[in-house]
C-alpha cells in the first residue's frame, strides 16, 4: 500500500513540475557606463547572452545593454516585450506565453536589479500565480549599496521610492519620513539627475539640524560620490548635483 501511494505521488509531482518548464531570469543591468564587468558576474553575462526571450523596461536600451556585453549578440533573432507603469494586466499575462511554451525569458530593468523601484514586479507576481519558477541572479542594485555604504541602520529600514514633485507635497513628504526615522529606521529615497539639486535644497531647509543624509551618487560609475554627514555640516558643502544619479537616506539623531 505504501509503494502505491508513494508511486501516486511520484507521478503527481513529476506531472505538475512538467506543466511550466520554462524560467524567468531577473537580470541585472549595469548601472551606467561601459565597465560592465567590474560589477555584473562572469556568469550572468554569460546567461544573458544565451537567452532570446526577454521582458525589458524599454526595447532601445535593452538592446544597447545587450550589445554592450556581447557584440555578436543577435538582437534579429531575439523577442522583446515592453513593461513599464503604462502596460496593462492582459498585456503582462500575454508576455508569460514564450514561457508556458517552455522557454526561458530575462527580465532587465533600465538599470540595477529588476523588481526593485520597476515595474518588473508586476511580471514576477503574475508568473508566481502560475507556478513559473523565478531565479534572480547577482548585480548591483544603487539602493543597497547606498544603504550599506551610509553608516545607516541596515537592519530597519524603508525605501520610499521617489517623493512628491510639487514643493508643499515634497516638503510635508521629508517631514514626515524624517520624523519616522526618529524610531532609528533609517529612510531611503530617490530622485531623478534633473531634480537632485532641488531636492538637495529641499532637505537642508527642511530637516532638523542634526539629522544626518547620506548622499549617494553615481554609484559604480568613475564619479561615485558618497557621504554621510548631519544636515548642519552639509549646509557648509557646496554641492551641484543636477545630471546625476542620486540616492538620499536620512536618519534622525
Amino acid at each position: 500500500m505504501f509503494i502505491i501511494v508513494q508511486t501516486i505521488f511520484s507521478y503527481i509531482w513529476v506531472t505538475n513540475s512538467n506543466i511550466v518548464t520554462g524560467r524567468i531570469f531577473l537580470i541585472p543591468v549595469n548601472l551606467g557606463g561601459t565597465e560592465f564587468r567590474q560589477v555584473i558576474p562572469e556568469n550572468v553575462i554569460n546567461l544573458t547572452s544565451s537567452l532570446r526571450y526577454f521582458v525589458v523596461e524599454n526595447i532601445r536600451s535593452a538592446r544597447r545593454y545587450l550589445r554592450l556585453i556581447d557584440k555578436n549578440f543577435p538582437i534579429n533573432e531575439s523577442v522583446f516585450f515592453e513593461l513599464n507603469e503604462h502596460t496593462c494586466e492582459t498585456e503582462i499575462n500575454s508576455f508569460l506565453e514564450p514561457v508556458m511554451n517552455g522557454n526561458d525569458i530575462g527580465l532587465m530593468s533600465e538599470a540595477g536589479l529588476p523588481g526593485i523601484a520597476d515595474p518588473g514586479t508586476n511580471l514576477v507576481n503574475a508568473a508566481h500565480a502560475r507556478n513559473i519558477k523565478i531565479i534572480p541572479q547577482s548585480g548591483p542594485s544603487s539602493i543597497v549599496l547606498a544603504l550599506i555604504s551610509s553608516g545607516m541602520n541596515g537592519q530597519n529600514f524603508t525605501f520610499n521610492g521617489y517623493l512628491p514633485v510639487k514643493a508643499p507635497e515634497r516638503d510635508a513628504k521629508l517631514k514626515e519620513i524624517e520624523n519616522r526615522s526618529k524610531t532609528g529606521e533609517s529612510q531611503i529615497f530617490m530622485e531623478t539627475p534633473y531634480r537632485g539639486q532641488k531636492m538637495f535644497e529641499a532637505i537642508l531647509s527642511i530637516c532638523n539640524s542634526s539629522t544626518k543624509l547620506c548622499i549617494a551618487a553615481d554609484i559604480t560609475l568613475p564619479t561615485e560620490f558618497i557621504k554621510t554627514k548631519k544636515i548642519s555640516a552639509w549646509k557648509k558643502e557646496s554641492l551641484f548635483l543636477n545630471d546625476r544619479l542620486i540616492i538620499f537616506i536620512i536618519q534622525a539623531g
